[in-house]
């Protein structure tokens, strides 16, 4: 073979290989990096902006998509321990030209953290109309929408605040009282007593114990990589005190059933959607 076509060739294999190596490397070395960097490359594709709301010494972090137009926009309210990229994998089946708002809850992610009087459902909703007025969002009515925690905090956001929204969906809302124990609540309880007995099953320390979590929050079994497991848990490991404070404060007296409390209040044209699931590898409830 000709010189020049052998160097052409070695040059080639090895532009190739290196992106494959470090990729290689990043997955068995730093997951945790691979996942910011999957979360980054998919805020790209869909054309979701992060920005940041400052509003008295408080800082909500925040993305956003599209501009506010004709149609209602939409706010979205993650569940416990998760954050706005949450979402990214349903932004996707949305159409590009509605206004789209997803924030990080009080505490998590980006947003400040202060104190538990912020994590209780109460303290959510006042923090969350907080960023609604400092975006301006309700100059005109929108739609919210919440998830699990997300769910509850949106339902009691409707109940005190019915003129700032147009409609409402809650997807698995928590703080609701049911008839009888559900097969959640008795995975949970059996998980507390068997090896994590010290621990909370929705705060994973371990790849095996975010194995766990994830199989308590899904209807299917999760095939997941154990480099993905660990690079989950990594992300999470310096929260995991903070998650332990509002997972405390949210199953208190003084939260558990809030929703339910003021389901009674809710006049806003309401959408439910119910099933257990969670976003896949993030968080849950």
């Amino acid at each position: 073979m000709d010189p020049d076509v052998m160097k052409l060739f070695s040059i080639a294999v090895g532009t190739l290989a290196v992106p494959l190596l470090l990729f290689m490397a990043s997955f068995l070395m730093w997951p945790s990096s691979l996942i910011r960097v999957y979360y980054w490359y998919w805020r790209g594709t869909l054309g979701v902006k992060v920005r940041y709301a400052d509003c008295g010494g408080y800082r909500f972090c925040y993305s956003h998509r599209g501009r506010p137009g004709f149609r209602p926009s939409i706010l979205l309210l993650h569940g416990f321990s998760e954050h706005k990229d949450s979402w990214l994998s349903m932004l996707k089946y949305l159409p590009k030209h509605l206004h789209l708002l997803s924030v990080d809850m009080p505490g998590h992610e980006g947003t400040t953290r202060t104190n538990v009087e912020d994590y209780s459902i109460q303290g959510q909703v006042r923090r969350i109309r907080q960023f609604v007025e400092t975006v301006r969002l309700n100059r005109k009515p929108f739609h919210l929408v919440g998830t699990s925690m997300g769910g509850s905090v949106a339902g009691v956001y409707a109940a005190c605040y019915p003129s700032d929204l147009c409609s409402l969906t809650l997807i698995c809302p928590t703080g609701l009282k049911c008839p009888g124990e559900t097969t959640f609540d008795s995975q949970l309880c059996e998980l507390e007593r068997s090896a994590f007995a010290l621990r909370v099953p929705l705060i994973p320390s371990t790849p095996e114990e975010m194995r766990h979590m994830l199989h308590l929050c899904s209807h299917g079994r999760l095939k997941v990589p154990y480099q993905i497991l660990q690079g989950l848990v990594d992300i999470r490991i310096p929260h995991n005190g903070f998650y332990h404070e509002v997972f405390m404060e949210i199953n208190g007296q003084k939260s558990k059933y809030t929703l339910h409390e003021h389901l009674h209040l809710i006049t806003t044209p309401l959408q439910v959607i119910w099933g257990c699931a969670c976003v896949w590898g993030i968080g849950a409830c």
